[in-house]
């Protein structure tokens, strides 16, 4: 796991001062890190019955897709409002500093359905709480929530289920 930490680009205070971002672009761009990344996470849940796969914009759909086809299931993409064409249910959630509103087609989601989400970064938990509710509101059945990487200090993992949260890297 070392060497795939060590891929992940750090950028100083992006997007503002006091801020560390952990860029994992770098990752991506390098096939060998991208696709063991991937495998390394969809092992987790061969034998699951995934029936879906839900990416949380953006990162997120890059990687959900990923899993999803490892994992011979449908892909959900969760976005920001106005960019799904069909009907939607919406979520507004709080931040720091203000709210964020995300949305998921309606017919997305069945009841029973086995989700797992995915997304590449685990910070302080508020978008990922946000799509966690949107999908029990719907009837899907949480597996899990998955990460490329999540930053320990942050805490995040405390706003969402802790038995359902796995993290590939940790910071």
């Amino acid at each position: 796991m070392e060497e795939l930490k060590q891929i992940i680009r750090e950028i100083p205070d992006f997007p503002k001062k006091g801020i560390l971002f952990k860029d994992i672009t770098t990752l991506l761009q390098d096939a060998h890190s991208y696709q063991r990344t991937i495998d390394l996470i969809a092992h987790r849940y061969i034998g699951k019955r995934i029936d879906k796969v839900v990416g949380v914009e953006a990162r997120g759909f890059i990687i959900g897709s990923a899993l999803a086809y490892k994992l011979c299931a449908g892909v959900v993409l969760v976005r920001k409002p106005g960019k799904l064409p069909f009907e939607t249910f919406r979520k507004t959630y709080d931040l720091e500093y203000g709210t964020d509103t995300l949305e998921i087609h309606k017919d997305s989601i069945k009841p029973g359905e086995r989700i797992l989400i995915a997304d590449d970064l685990l910070a302080t938990g508020g978008t990922m709480a946000a799509v966690v509710d949107m999908i029990q509101s719907m009837g899907g059945e949480i597996v899990e929530c998955c990460f490329v990487a999540e930053l320990d200090f942050l805490n995040g993992r405390k706003r969402l289920p802790t038995d359902k949260v796995f993290s590939l890297l940790h910071f």
